[in-house]
């Protein structure tokens, strides 16, 4: 006689989930370096170098846009 074999088909639980749970600094780190460099970007600092490059400008006038909305 075959010996059964039992399957585990039943639904899941919410017992069976998975939660994944990031400390406090994996979330501020890359929002503080985000900052960082946008502020570098535009910055005053090196005012007369980025007056002959307009791209600087642009890409912070389609982020205002895109926040904006």
């Amino acid at each position: 006689m075959p010996a059964r074999t039992h399957s585990r088909s039943h639904p899941q639980t919410s017992s069976d989930r998975i939660e994944i749970q990031l400390p406090w600094w994996a979330v501020a780190l890359p929002a503080v370096a985000f900052a960082a460099l946008l502020l570098l970007m535009a910055g005053p600092g090196q005012a007369h170098a980025a007056a002959d490059d307009p791209s600087v400008g642009r890409i912070l006038e389609h982020i205002q846009l895109t926040l904006s909305r």
